[in-house]
């Protein structure tokens, strides 16, 4: 028992006193405890129960109730709207695909249930009256800020091997670092990745690159990252000789990250793959090393990168545009900054603008100064928003049904006639004011 004492939700004490009502013990379990002993909020409330399934879905009889995996004993019960996944006492039996057990087994021992969860700090349980459940040393472990596996890690990962993923997510998330036998059977035990979904492995990936500990993380288990993504494997230790640069590729990009500020996925996805294309691409003659098109090719191999993971369509598009515009300058001039505006979002262009940014302070001095267009596109943009220019034939003073009442014909030689008007526009020949335009339309027409 111990004194510590947790808030638990009205929707956990609930269910908790209903469960016990019926003569059963029931606590809240793993995260959820984890989160509130380092006071964060939990995202959700997980209930472990002596109660079999059946058992539970009879306290709950009244309540709309989920069988989310009533197979290993979750139920979920709704609770004044809060979802609660509620789950029997179990231990599981063999794992025959290094990531779910061929059998589980309900139990009446809460260090049942407790003994075969992954880490420590996962490994807790709470009481409202009866306190913290504790057998493995969870909390003295979250006091000295350490991921340990419960048990044998060799044992844990072959069970799951997507809790090596988790490991280092957690200690890129909380900062922590990883007990010494845990981290050495990650580093042996890292070719079970190759049995987790893609997925799954996008989800935890994602975390971890948007950790406080991301950088730390990614330098000390790059041979664990290079299970799912080898094409990064080639910018490990690549010397880039040249002037500009002071880090091969790989550190080079550890450092753009660790400068990188928004913690915004799109971001921090683009700045590891932004100089990928490198190591295909090198050249190297009197001046040094060169790079010529590794944009483009980091394109391909990004694109290939965040397909395999299951990203979704606009997370890779948007991605890959960041690799492909990374070293491109862009002058501090409102109509370049119009003809940027019109191939990226707003939100891109400050993701541009960032990508750009850190990517130029992990080069070598002199070199390693953000130029000032950095902060001033951003202004010019803003600046364009307000006056309402015209970027788009959404916004265009006439449209197609205005040119075919001039006389014109549908078809693809219209089109090409609104694009001109609106690249006049846009350079500023022309005014978005119907009149000038119906009449620039009318010479044009006439023209060809």
């Amino acid at each position: 028992m111990d004194p510590f004492e947790i808030q638990l939700p009205a929707s956990v004490r609930f269910a908790i006193s209903r469960l016990e009502s019926a003569g059963f013990e029931a606590y809240a379990v793993g995260g959820c405890v984890r989160d509130s002993l380092l006071c964060r909020e939990p995202n959700d409330w997980d209930i472990t129960t002596s109660a079999r399934p059946e058992q539970t879905a009879a306290c709950f009889a009244d309540l709309r109730t989920i069988e989310t995996g009533i197979q290993h004993g979750t139920l979920t019960v709704l609770v004044d709207r809060d979802p609660l996944e509620i789950t029997t006492f179990r231990r599981d039996g063999a794992y025959a695909d290094n990531r779910h057990p061929i059998s589980v087994t309900f139990s009446d021992s809460l260090a049942d249930d407790l003994s075969r969860r992954d880490f420590t700090v996962n490994a807790m349980a709470y009481h409202p009256t009866r306190g913290l459940m504790d057998p493995f040393g969870g909390r003295a472990d979250l006091s000295r800020a350490v991921i340990a596996c419960v048990g044998d890690p060799s044992t844990r990962f072959h069970e799951d091997g997507l809790r090596i993923l988790r490991a280092i997510r957690f200690s890129s998330v909380l900062g922590f670092s990883i007990a010494p036998e845990t981290a050495e059977a990650i580093h042996t035990c890292k070719h079970l990745l190759a049995n987790i979904a893609a997925e799954r492995i996008h989800v935890e990936f994602v975390k971890l690159l948007c950790g406080i500990s991301a950088v730390p993380i990614l330098r000390e288990y790059s041979d664990v990252i290079a299970e799912f993504i080898p094409e990064l494997a080639a910018c490990f230790a690549f010397d880039q000789n040249c002037k500009y640069h002071c880090f091969d590729v790989y550190e080079h990009t550890l450092h753009a990250l660790e400068a990188e500020q928004t913690r915004d996925p799109v971001t921090r996805l683009a700045i590891l793959l932004h100089d990928v294309g490198k190591p295909l691409t090198y050249t190297e003659d009197s001046d040094g090393g060169h790079f010529k098109g590794h944009g483009p090719v980091g394109v391909e191999l990004s694109n290939r990168i965040l397909h395999r993971l299951r990203f979704d369509n606009a997370t890779i598009d948007a991605v890959t545009r960041l690799v492909d515009y990374h070293d491109r300058s862009f002058p501090a001039e409102e109509r370049a900054v119009k003809r940027l505006m019109q191939k990226l979002s707003d939100r891109d262009i400050l993701r541009l603008m960032e990508v750009q940014r850190c990517d130029r302070l992990a080069h070598a001095a002199p070199y390693n100064i953000p130029p000032r267009t950095l902060t001033e596109i951003p202004r010019l943009m803003q600046k364009i928003r307000a006056d309402g220019a015209c970027l788009s034939l959404k916004t265009l003073a006439v449209n197609g049904g205005d040119l075919i009442a001039l006389g014109m014909k549908p078809g693809r030689e219209l089109g090409v006639l609104l694009d001109a008007l609106l690249d006049d526009v846009v350079e500023g020949r022309l005014p978005n004011e119907r009149d000038a335009l119906l009449e620039a339309a009318r010479k044009k027409a006439k023209k060809e």
